[in-house]
């Protein structure tokens, strides 16, 4: 089958396409035919080999962690779901014409959501999920959002503002008026952003979100008073100043199922409009890391797959 992927490390050049046997479901999975898959650091970060200390590949390897789809066959012990059914959810190696999911942690796509967006919203979901869970925000409280306007980001901040948490997020002044249609109080990441926070927040922040990975760790303790109330997915060195560092590979596998169906929720209520940033073809993969790893968008980059 058709796929993009890559056989070395290196730039977007070496992610080309790949002649790949069809997966195989095995138990409690399910094949899906590929609809779209959504671009996530992680996939650029495997593939330059900037991971490759604590998380090498094999070769030939295909990226892609989230989908949607539909389940083209069920492996043993699935009752649950069936040929033809439309679905989303985190997946191996997606950026192919068929790839494999848990049956347990995907959910039905809901007819009105695209596939573009079905697509984007596995791993943010998940995530933004995750980050709140760890240092659970109580209503009236205010949350610092580092890069609210990504794709976690803008998920993260949908979700708190839904739990009538107040939301200040970081993110350049072109995306101010979008973190407003959230609910969110923008303030302009970069040099001066804990002076502005406070500006924005006199009476404290509670919390912070770091989903950026900008060296604002430090500023961020002192601003929520201990490194408990801060929680990063985006800087591993944050752990010496005591900082919870988040990965989805060590997180409970029920936060996949239960942060997807809570932005499915708000999504039905028109209270998380997570934009797509751009929708590539999938031989137009290349592209779509550059943009990725270039930074500073609004939402999630998505491929669509062609079939």
């Amino acid at each position: 089958m058709f796929a993009m992927g890559f056989t070395e490390y290196g730039g977007t050049e070496v992610l080309r396409t790949l002649d790949v046997p069809e997966p195989e479901p095995g138990p409690g999975e399910v094949r899906v035919r590929v609809k779209a898959v959504g671009v996530n650091p992680i996939d650029w970060k495997l593939r330059s080999g900037a991971m490759a200390g604590f998380r090498p590949v094999q070769f030939p390897y295909v990226p892609g962690i989230e989908l949607a789809g539909v389940v083209d066959r069920v492996g043993e012990g699935v009752p649950d779901l069936r040929a033809g059914d439309e679905v989303l959810g985190p997946a191996v190696a997606a950026y192919a014409e068929l790839a494999i999911a848990r049956a347990e942690q995907v959910l039905a796509k809901p007819e009105q959501v695209p596939w573009e967006l079905a697509a984007a919203l596995p791993v943010a979901s998940e995530t933004a999920y995750r980050m709140l869970a760890h240092v659970s925000p109580a209503a009236g409280q205010t949350v610092l959002v580092h890069g609210a306007a990504g794709g976690v980001g803008s998920v993260a901040t949908a979700f708190a503002v839904a739990d009538g948490v107040r939301v200040v997020g970081t993110a350049g002044e072109v995306n101010h008026d979008y973190l407003r249609s959230l609910g969110a109080v923008p303030v302009t990441y970069g040099e001066g952003w804990p002076e502005r926070v406070r500006a924005a927040a006199p009476e404290g922040v509670d919390a912070v979100l770091d989903t950026a990975g900008r060296g604002v760790i430090e500023e961020s303790v002192a601003l929520a008073g201990g490194p408990d109330r801060v929680v990063t997915i985006a800087d591993p060195g944050a752990q010496r100043l005591g900082v919870k560092f988040s990965s989805g590979l060590t997180e409970p596998r029920s936060y996949h199922r239960e942060g997807i169906g809570r932005a499915l929720e708000l999504i039905a209520q028109d209270r998380l409009p997570l934009p797509i940033w751009r929708a590539y073809p999938l031989v137009e993969a290349p592209l779509a890391h550059r943009a990725s790893e270039e930074g500073h968008l609004r939402g999630k980059i998505v491929l669509i797959v062609e079939s």
